[in-house]
C-alpha cells in the first residue's frame, strides 16, 4: 500500500450530484487524518487540487517563503485559503462539489481523479485527456532536447 496519490481514475456523479472518491484515494486520505476534503482551484489549469494534511502543508511551506505583509502572499493565501472548500465526505466515500468548484474545472456528469503524489487533482474528463496528452507532447520535446544535449559514450571518455 503506498502514502501517495498515483493513477487515475474517473467516476460518475450520482442522480445527487455526489461522486465517490477513488477507494485507494480515500485510504490515503484516512492515514493522513484530515477532516474532510480540502479543496481549492488550481491557479493556472482548469482542474482541482484536492488533499489533506499534506496539500495544507505544502501551501504553508509556499506561503512561508513570502512576507505576510507581502502583495505575493496576499494573492496566495487569497487564492489557496481563501478561495478554498472544506468539502464533507459521507461514510461512502462520496462528496458533492460546489457549482463554483464544477464550473471553474468545466465537470459535468463524471469527474477524473488524478493522482500528484501529495495531492490529487479533479478533472472533466475529456479535458483531462487533452492535458494528459499536451503534457507527453511536451515532455516528449524535452526527452529529445535532453538526448541532443548529453555527451554520446564515445565523446564523454566513458571507457577509455
Amino acid at each position: 500500500m503506498t502514502d501517495r496519490f498515483v493513477s487515475n481514475f474517473t467516476n460518475r456523479l450520482d442522480a445527487k450530484g455526489r461522486v465517490s472518491i477513488p477507494a485507494s484515494f480515500r485510504s490515503i486520505l484516512a492515514k493522513d487524518g484530515y477532516e474532510g476534503l480540502y479543496v481549492h482551484r488550481t491557479l493556472d489549469l482548469p482542474a482541482l487540487d484536492a488533499g489533506g494534511h499534506a496539500l495544507r502543508a505544502t501551501i504553508d511551506d509556499i506561503l512561508a517563503r513570502f512576507s505576510p505583509f507581502s502583495d505575493e502572499w496576499e494573492l496566495l493565501s487569497t487564492a489557496l485559503n481563501g478561495a478554498s472548500e472544506v468539502l464533507k465526505v459521507d461514510p461512502e466515500g462520496r462528496i458533492m462539489l460546489s457549482e463554483a468548484l464544477k464550473t471553474h474545472a468545466g465537470i459535468g456528469d463524471a469527474v477524473t481523479f488524478v493522482g500528484h503524489g501529495h495531492k490529487f487533482q479533479l478533472w472533466e474528463p475529456a479535458r483531462f485527456e487533452a492535458h494528459l496528452e499536451a503534457a507527453r507532447t511536451r515532455l516528449r520535446d524535452v526527452k529529445r532536447s535532453l538526448g541532443a544535449s548529453l555527451p554520446t559514450p564515445a565523446t564523454s571518455g566513458v571507457g577509455t
